[in-house]
């Protein structure tokens, strides 16, 4: 047994370089540029700080910031927001829905935070479960709320909102039939499938290294 102590240290030690290969590989993939020119990050301001410089420099093409998240101000959206501009990146506000607090408030919140800006790309809306709300009201009364919501973001961004919805919430609301507005979709690596309605925007990777990030982002690109 002792002979093959130093095949089997060798093989574990080849699998482990292997992996290590992929992983890296992983953390540099993106979408074929060819097919998808315009590919760019969502964040949040806890993630940075970021050199918007060099991510544009890096390849990013624009970011798209979470602003507000149910009544919350994004701590880092109003110092990144110019920022973002300033480094030639195209930049989009982010509002993460709460199923907690009354849609009237969360448009406030957003309505005070983002400013107008000519040439920002649409706002998007994220509709998730969270783990510190428990709220889970009639679908009759989240489609009236979410509405409400849309209709006051889009009056002031001026552009139709995207939709991204996770899939344990359209399990259980069927929400993107009901909300006809442009489709932020994630996938990890595969191109999105069959989707109720072409998307506009994908998430393709979870974890994209990129010059300019403290940290792995989420990396997306725009549909061609």
């Amino acid at each position: 047994m002792k002979r093959w102590l130093p095949v089997i240290a060798a093989g574990l030690i080849g699998l482990g370089c292997l992996g290590l290969a992929g992983w890296r590989a992983a953390e540099g993939w993106t979408p074929s540029r060819a097919r998808y020119p315009f590919q760019g990050m969502d964040v949040r301001g806890g993630e940075g700080p970021f050199e918007w410089r060099q991510l544009r420099a890096a390849g990013a093409s624009f970011v798209y910031h979470v602003a507000t998240e149910g009544t919350a101000r994004d701590p880092g959206f109003e110092g990144d927001w110019d920022a973002i501009a300033e480094a030639g990146l195209g930049r989009g506000a982010v509002h993460v829905y709460s199923f907690c607090a009354p849609a009237a408030t969360q448009a406030a919140a957003f309505l005070a935070l983002v400013p107008r800006s000519a040439d920002a790309l649409p706002p998007a809306l994220v509709i998730e479960f969270a783990p510190d709300c428990a709220a889970r009201p009639d679908r009759a009364t989240l489609l009236a709320e979410l509405r409400a919501l849309l209709d006051a973001i889009e009056a002031h961004s001026g552009h139709p909102a995207l939709l991204r919805v996770s899939p344990e919430v359209e399990r259980f609301y069927q929400l993107t039939a009901a909300l006809p507005r442009p489709i932020w979709t994630s996938a990890q690596f595969f191109a999105p499938g069959l989707a109720p309605r072409p998307w506009r925007l994908w998430r393709a990777s979870g974890f994209h290294r990129i010059e300019g990030a403290p940290a792995p982002v989420h990396w997306d690109v725009i549909a061609p």
